[in-house]
């Protein structure tokens, strides 16, 4: 049972000492009077309490109150003390936005000013030495449990507010992923909801997840804000899906940040979209990164960030018509060794890298000028394109770039 929901109170023991329970019938007529100078006390010393602004002084004098009943009643051998006067100061506190070490401090304040003055009423009252200490240790007791209990709710209450903003703020992202945001007034509203900057650069980050429900990027918002690096997130059935705000000032800097910093909490492949600057492209980037995270690997990385080339977003843009162009032009490659296969594509690739230059591709694959030709020719004859056709290159490059990027 949540602490919140108690409602029959703590239970004590009948005091033994009849001068305890002697001094507590006592406070306890002063009770009301006491709470209210104890309240006029924080309102003084305390900064959430002093202007009534966050909490007023009638609610501080009402908690003070039922502190003090509480700690009197277990003194006056009460069977039953009610904790639900101290729920109710936790969760109004947490509500309002009082700190929990102001509560605290006001909670400290108040028992040293209310135990002076029992112990004060207590002489007058020329209750004995062993009584005053045995009621010591029963207010010490009934303090700590009345205290327990308020800090008890209003951390249920402070988790509660929690959880329901990471929820809102999760459904403006998915509400930004979806494109359901697109009027400037919103969008603006959006970011600072988020506690991102109202322009760009961003990008979207997608990661796969390890399992069902299980984060790919497990506390990557704490792990990028301690780079000084603000985003929000989102997880969908299928990925957990970022907003990362870039800085303007060093954008690539920035970006290789995130990438290092993803890739070290990396449980699965990720993706980047290319940077954008205003929040409604934020769909768009979602697609690339997704293309990103869900493309063939390019190397050993978990990481990808989206090339924003012509060929790289051809490539990728409807996957099933761009894997028949590879097929129709790659086709007879695929009946060869695997071995042979992949050393072609790769005097491909070097050759395209190298601007077409069989002198430079040969000192970057380490083989003889002669020995690129002769692949290059291989190429040619096996795909029935020529690489001194403009349009049979541009048809090599494509089919080579969805080779590259599709799985």
């Amino acid at each position: 049972m949540s602490v919140a929901s108690r409602t029959d109170g703590v239970r004590r023991g009948v005091a033994a000492d009849p001068h305890v329970a002697e001094l507590g019938k006592l406070m306890l007529a002063r009770a009301p009077k006491l709470g209210e100078a104890m309240a006029d006390l924080l309102c003084r010393q305390i900064d959430a309490y002093r202007d009534g602004a966050v909490v007023t002084r009638e609610q501080v004098a009402e908690s003070c109150v039922a502190n003090v009943t509480f700690i009197f009643d277990s003194l006056a051998g009460n069977a039953d003390v009610d904790v639900s006067p101290a729920e109710h100061t936790g969760t109004t506190r947490a509500l309002a936005g009082v700190p929990l070490p102001a509560v605290m401090t006001a909670y400290r304040i108040g028992f040293r000013f209310m135990w002076e003055q029992t112990i004060a009423a207590a002489r007058a009252a020329a209750i004995p030495t062993d009584s005053i200490l045995d009621a010591t240790a029963q207010v010490f007791l009934a303090q700590e449990t009345f205290t327990q209990a308020m800090s008890a709710a209003y951390r249920q209450q402070l988790t509660a507010q929690i959880v329901e903003r990471e929820e809102e703020r999760s459904a403006l992202v998915e509400a930004l992923l979806s494109h359901r945001i697109t009027d400037s007034q919103s969008l603006w509203e959006a970011a600072d909801l988020l506690r991102l900057p109202t322009s760009g650069p961003y990008v979207v980050v997608a990661a796969e997840l390890p399992a069902i429900g299980k984060l790919g990027l497990p506390t990557i918002e704490s792990k990028l804000s301690a780079r000084d690096i603000r985003s929000a997130w989102r997880l969908l059935p299928d990925l957990q899906v970022g907003i990362v705000h870039l800085k303007v000032s060093a954008t690539h800097d920035s970006l290789g940040t995130l990438v290092d910093v993803l890739g070290h909490a990396a449980a699965a492949r990720v993706g980047i979209s290319p940077p954008f600057q205003e929040l409604a492209e934020t769909s768009d980037a979602l697609r690339c990164a997704r293309l990103a995270v869900t493309g063939k690997p390019l190397g050993d990385a978990l990481v990808a960030v989206f090339d924003e080339t012509p060929l790289a977003v051809a490539a990728v843009s409807a996957p099933e018509a761009m894997a028949k162009i590879r097929s129709s032009v790659f086709g007879p490659l695929d009946t060869l060794p695997a071995e042979e296969r992949i050393v072609l594509l790769d005097t491909f690739r070097a050759w395209v890298e190298a601007g077409g230059s069989a002198n430079e591709s040969a000192a970057k694959i380490f083989c003889h000028p002669n020995t690129v030709r002769h692949r290059l020719h291989r190429v040619e004859e096996l795909t029935g394109r020529s690489l001194s056709r403009p349009q049979d290159i541009a048809e090599l490059c494509l089919a080579f770039e969805v080779e590259r990027r599709l799985p």
